[in-house]
């Protein structure tokens, strides 16, 4: 499994990526393996603010289907619009072109409460 130590995570598997006063979030590498094939992505909370813990959307594998939580207060900025296409990217690159949505951040101090790469192995048991 990967876990890029450049960005943070959380105990509900979504990753975050910080650039600037925007950041990018999708799920770890570790969720999209225990979902299994993605096979759609449903999220339609562009323009909305929403709070730390927040669902922002919902992926649907073949078994189960799975709220997704922001990682910290945020305005949803975008949705990578290349899952509506190929929601399978979430399983083929989730740290790259299967990231999720895109915000502004509200709180940057939301942060703190975050996982580094190393603390979220060890929350895994990786």
């Amino acid at each position: 499994m990967n876990f890029p130590s450049e960005l943070k995570y959380t105990e509900d598997h979504e990753w975050i990526r910080i650039e600037g006063d925007v950041a990018f979030i999708g799920v770890t590498d570790h969720a999209q393996q225990e979902l299994g094939d993605i096979v759609y992505v449903d999220i339609n909370t562009v323009g909305d603010a929403l709070e730390k813990g927040e669902v922002f959307g919902s992926v649907e594998a073949v078994k189960t289907v799975s709220d997704l939580f922001i990682p910290v207060a945020g305005t949803v900025l975008e949705v990578n619009d290349a899952l509506d296409g190929e929601p399978e990217l979430v399983n083929s690159d989730p740290y790259g072109n299967g990231w999720m949505v895109k915000i502004s951040l509200a709180n940057p101090g939301d942060t703190d409460g975050l996982l580094s790469a190393e603390e979220y192995q060890t929350f895994i048991g990786a």
